[in-house]
């Protein structure tokens, strides 16, 4: 994508409204721009790297089975009234009447609507275990919407549900969910710890946060330094085998938010060297609540006896637009965003310093369409700003990989790489750059 061709409205100043990074970073990057209180619209920049994350979610969730579908925003209120979450959910959902004065509302999460669509559809234990997922905005309405895209009122979320036959194999489900998004936030490179959660207005009586450690964060936390340091379950791990090692390891040491700490339990538990107090980002929360929905809204399949079961279910939530200002607060410095590979919206920024001049300007077309049939995606700045001004731009949006061109360097036919993460620069010919960043890959 050329510059000079793309939507990329950058401000040059801080924005007064902005009271953490992740918010006045994609205000300036022109990522997003508000359209009222809490709801805002995408920009190019923006959208980008929100499609990435979602690239991610959906290719972990195939991993374990489970199968996207797509759930309306917009969801009829009886439904929730049939399961007695109606009166209790609160202020934040938007309740609202169409012109045949039925009463709708804007939904916050989808544990009713997907409950009936399975309760109609599948009679019978043969057609067990399914998980269901969709990718769809919410919305709720904060009594105070603050810090971007962080505590907004509509935002992106993947939320999906399990049914099974039995609490084992719910379970189990639950487990593979657990695993899947460990994979998810390292891949994005984050590393969210899964900490014991309250289970809210959602229900059951298991459940976990996903927590990415950063000073903005809403939530104190009190974790283990260990977990900090684990590593991603591996790519080939078998989904359909036994999980439960894998999930003691993440949860045999000690992890809670704040509602949940037992500070006696803590100090007990933990060594003092390896006591963390901070400060946390949820994003992602989990639960196993069995037949909590499946009951009173009779969803029910025939078992192998021939007798009705209550089907047992757990739901899964990522927030998919608020992984961009959570990866932003884990991710920057004083000059402006540092991405990881896997979620950047390009992985290089190709700075011509001298648009205009015929040398570079035909070196830069040629690294251009190289790195484009390499399949790597490139924002060329073939702009007539000045040098400074690039590379202000390019630290700002946070490219991984900056690839800088000048008619003094390509007198002796080299090119400047630099990485955008460690600041480290490299002098280069032109083909050992098109190598290096050929051969620099994301982790999967």
């Amino acid at each position: 994508m050329r510059l000079s061709k793309y939507f990329l409205p950058i401000l040059r100043e801080n924005p007064k409204e902005a009271e953490i990074a992740s918010h006045r970073l994609m205000l300036r990057a022109g990522m997003v721009r508000q359209a009222s209180a809490g709801i805002y619209s995408w920009l190019p920049l923006g959208y980008a790297v929100l499609m990435k994350i979602q690239k991610i979610v959906e290719e972990e969730q195939a991993r374990t089975g489970a199968i996207e579908m797509l759930m309306p925003t917009i969801q009829p209120a009886d439904l929730w009234k049939l399961s007695g979450r109606y009166d209790d959910y609160g202020k934040e959902m938007l309740r609202i009447t169409d012109r045949h004065e039925r009463e709708m509302l804007y939904g916050p999460t989808n544990e009713e609507l997907i409950t009936d669509i399975f309760r109609t559809s599948i009679k019978s234990y043969k057609d067990l275990p399914r998980n269901l997922y969709h990718i769809q905005w919410k919305f709720r309405d904060e009594i105070r919407p603050r810090f971007g895209v962080m505590r907004g009122r509509e935002f992106l979320m993947k939320d999906g549900y399990s049914f099974d036959l039995s609490a084992q194999e719910g379970r189990h489900a639950y487990h593979k969910m657990f695993v899947s998004y460990l994979r998810s936030y390292k891949r994005m490179g984050l590393t969210a710890i899964p900490m014991a959660a309250d289970t809210g207005p959602i229900g059951g009586d298991l459940s976990h946060e996903f927590i990415i450690l950063a000073q903005t964060g809403e939530s104190e936390v009190f974790c283990h330094r260990d977990l900090i340091e684990m590593p991603a379950p591996p790519v080939d791990i078998d989904y359909d085998g036994d999980l439960t090692p894998v999930i003691k390891k993440w949860t045999d040491k000690y992890a809670a938010t704040d509602e949940m700490h037992d500070a006696a339990r803590f100090e007990r538990e933990v060594p003092e060297e390896s006591r963390i107090a901070a400060r946390g980002i949820e994003v992602g929360h989990i639960f196993f609540f069995g037949d909590k929905y499946a009951k009173p809204m009779g969803c029910t399949v025939q078992g192998a006896d021939g007798k009705p079961v209550n089907i047992q279910s757990g739901s899964y939530g990522i927030g998919i637009s608020r992984l961009v200002g959570a990866i932003i607060e884990a991710s920057h410095d004083e000059h402006g965003i540092i991405w990881p590979e896997s979620v950047a919206p390009f992985k290089v920024g190709l700075i011509n310093l001298k648009s205009g001049d015929a040398q570079t300007d035909a070196a830069c077309e040629g690294l251009y369409e190289k790195l484009g049939h390499a399949g790597i995606g490139v924002l060329y700045d073939d702009t007539s700003e000045r040098a400074g001004g690039k590379f202000k731009t390019m630290d700002l949006i946070g490219l991984p990989w900056q690839l800088i061109v000048g008619p003094r360097g390509l007198k002796s036919g080299e090119v400047e790489v630099k990485n955008r993460k460690s600041g480290a620069r490299e002098t280069l010919s032109l083909d050992a750059a098109l190598n290096k960043l050929s051969q620099e890959k994301a982790p999967s």
